[in-house]
């Protein structure tokens, strides 16, 4: 029987801000912990969202999809969700669905990185905006899918 990896969040806030930082696997049993965590954000009022995916080690289309709609959820209260770091999988999600320009916080606005294997350019590095001293750490909801810092 496999295995399932645990996904752990971390959450920093500075006043309307947060930097989101997922460890672990996103997938169908883990959704609902981002899910909750990014909802959980708009209702304390952070306005922008920036989410470390660094070390996520997969994420299916279930994640995508609670990234989109996070992503629709945080325009609709004049706010940004952008993802920084995302595994090889999901840079291929989103440019097979063209998304990248919807989540991406990519060091210059219009470049999309390439597929791995496209001839068609280097991928630029995908680098965070810069998030300044962390002021409050706030823990983000336990669940059976993963730890909480």
């Amino acid at each position: 029987m496999p295995t399932h990896q645990m996904l752990n969040v971390y959450r920093h806030d500075r006043k309307n801000r947060a930097l989101i930082t997922l460890a672990g696997e996103i997938d169908l049993v883990s959704v609902p912990l981002v899910r909750e965590t990014l909802e959980r954000c708009l209702r304390e009022g952070i306005r922008t969202i920036d989410v470390d995916l660094t070390p996520v080690t997969f994420c299916d289309c279930s994640g995508l999809n609670v990234f989109l709609a996070a992503a629709c959820r945080t325009a609709e209260v004049g706010g940004t969700l952008r993802l920084h770091y995302p595994p090889p999988l999901l840079v291929r999600l989103l440019a097979l669905t063209g998304t990248a320009s919807i989540l991406l916080a990519l060091p210059d606005g219009d470049m999309v990185p390439a597929l791995p294997g496209d001839p068609a350019g280097s991928s630029p590095a995908l680098q965070p905006q810069p998030f300044g001293a962390v002021h409050r750490l706030v823990p983000a909801m336990a669940t059976a899918v993963g730890g909480v810092l």
